[in-house]
């Protein structure tokens, strides 16, 4: 059993992954070309987003959202604690202060019911916050229509890291559409993946797409014109076809991996009713696309299932083992370090499970067996 069957989808698409591979390399135009132009215009459709622009990838894009907005030295930009490191590293690769706001125990997201008073401390301490990253994590949105109001009244930005969920959806609008700005992530694993690296940037604004667009080229505003400080982070052909290909199959797959979702958790479902895990909870007028499927143990010890669930031929991982503020890069540089307390217990109980639009019901039987069992001899 693979966590992430990639083989299996490749095998599904081949003929039309492998044509789309070779009209790029027959046509010998490899970096923005007609593909990135197509994919930018067929995924603002897909999002409702007016503008997107294909980059790199999704660290990339979300350095490319800051350096737009201008964030740098001596500016504070409050985040999760709870995310993968790239959330937290495009702020401090800019030079900014990264600061933290704890996390909804249901969603793992940011909790925009803790964010008022954090922004106020650090308002009223004379810190210089110039915006949040909000990550909807796991697949799931976070709840933006609190954060950007919240937001708002303060004259801050908001951007959405949206690395995790593409495709997901939050009182109808698509992720990547709920904020001025938003990055996703075309890595492989990703609900959406390319066949490597790649990332998109979606906007509602005119003069931040143009900045976006120039910034992902080293600040070219025409050939040799560089009105901007820059990167080299552009999306290249290969992988625009690629992902073109599994766009047209992928509203079939947010289906499938929904149905795979409300399988596991009717397969799962005594086990949280004894009270030895907990399942995901999905907001209300909420969509999520299962980026992960991410159980809660609550009895065991997580790392003891981990290791008996490998055992049995399951393999799981751990999204994330460890809360941002207390990674090693980051020591010296918060200003105010406080307890995460819901953060830390969920990188304590956290455990996904295989995950995928073709994961197969026995493979989930399989893991629901084997869970059960885990917990007997535990």
């Amino acid at each position: 059993m693979n966590f992430i069957d990639l083989k299996r989808q490749y095998h599904l698409y081949k003929g039309e992954i492998d044509g789309a591979i070779k009209d790029v390399v027959e046509s010998g135009r490899f970096v923005l070309g007609d593909q990135v132009k197509s994919l930018e215009k067929e995924l603002g459709l897909f999002t409702g987003a007016p503008y997107a622009i294909g980059v790199s990838s999704g660290t990339d894009a979300l350095i490319l959202c800051l350096m737009a907005l201008g964030v740098g030295p001596g500016k504070v930009v409050v985040t999760t604690p709870f995310s993968f490191f790239a959330t937290v590293e495009a702020i401090l690769l800019l030079g900014a202060e990264p600061a933290f706001c704890d996390i909804d125990p249901d969603t793992f997201n940011l909790d925009p019911g803790l964010l008022e008073d954090v922004l106020d401390g650090l308002l009223s301490d004379g810190r210089d916050v110039c915006g949040v990253i909000a990550v909807s994590l796991y697949g799931q949105c976070a709840d933006f229509q609190r954060i950007n109001r919240i937001c708002e009244k303060r004259g801050l930005f908001v951007i959405e890291d949206a690395c995790q969920s593409l495709g997901a959806s939050f009182k109808d609008k698509m992720s990547g559409n709920l904020t001025p700005l938003a990055a996703t992530s075309f890595f492989p694993s990703k609900p959406l993946g390319c066949f490597g690296d790649g990332g998109m940037v979606f906007t509602k604004s005119e003069p931040l797409f143009e900045r976006i667009r120039a910034l992902r080229v080293h600040g070219d505003t025409g050939r040799y014109q560089h009105k901007y400080i820059g990167l080299n982070a552009r999306l290249d052909e290969i992988q625009a076809a690629v992902l073109r290909v599994k766009l047209r199959h992928f509203k079939k797959e947010i289906e499938l991996r929904q149905d795979a979702a409300k399988r596991y958790s009717m397969l799962l479902q005594t086990l949280e009713d004894q009270g030895l895990i907990k399942l995901p909870r999905i907001l209300q007028d909420s969509q999520s696309v299962f980026a992960q499927y991410t159980i809660r143990i609550l009895s065991g010890g997580r790392d003891e299932v981990a290791r008996f669930l490998k055992e049995q031929g399951v393999p799981t991982a751990v999204h994330y083992p460890e809360i941002l503020p207390k990674m090693k890069p980051l020591e010296g540089r918060i200003f105010k370090r406080e307890a995460f307390n819901r953060a830390e217990l969920a990188a304590r109980q956290v455990l996904s499970l295989p995950m995928h639009a073709f994961i197969e019901e026995r493979e989930q039987e399989q893991v629901a067996e084997a869970l059960s069992k885990a917990f007997e001899v535990i």
